[in-house]
């Protein structure tokens, strides 16, 4: 944030094993209530894909958000529009609808003004007390998608 250039988002060997460790105590449900695995569809594949993300929690409604950019988990929910997110011995199907940039700009502040930033916030140029214009210039960069619909069920 500030003066410093955005980092670009790599897969590493060491993000793997970090999401594969972090996946572990979410799927039992040691881990905190925004934590979620996301399982969506291979857009080409066709086979599941997994990754925890934090869910945004708020009182406009309940948001994915790719601190990222346009992951391949982005691109596989643009094209299938549903999702999965699991958290210990709960899973809720979702539907998404993507958000425009002037729907998105608070959502986006309200992740970045979270404890999370500490991990996702060098991939964002505007800090948390940034206009609501700064967050909209960055949401064409890190994709929202807000859950208009789910149901849970207990495995």
């Amino acid at each position: 944030m500030g003066n410093e250039p955005t980092k670009r988002f790599e897969m590493t060997r060491l993000r793997r094993t970090a999401n594969a460790f972090v996946s572990g105590f979410v799927k039992y449900g040691v881990c905190t209530p925004e934590m979620h695995l996301l399982t969506t569809r291979g857009r080409r594949s066709g086979f599941l894909r997994t990754i925890p993300l934090s869910v945004v929690d708020s009182d406009r409604g309940r948001f994915l958000v790719s601190p990222y950019g346009e992951t391949d988990w982005v691109r596989n929910l643009r094209e299938d529009g549903f999702a999965t997110l699991r958290q210990g011995g709960w899973i809720e199907l979702v539907s998404v609808r993507e958000l425009g940039a002037e729907e998105a700009a608070p959502v986006l502040r309200e992740y970045v003004n979270h404890p999370r930033a500490a991990v996702v916030g060098p991939y964002f140029e505007a800090p948390p007390d940034a206009p609501d214009e700064a967050f909209a210039a960055e949401a064409d960069r890190h994709p929202v998608f807000a859950i208009v619909r789910s149901t849970t069920i207990r495995i």
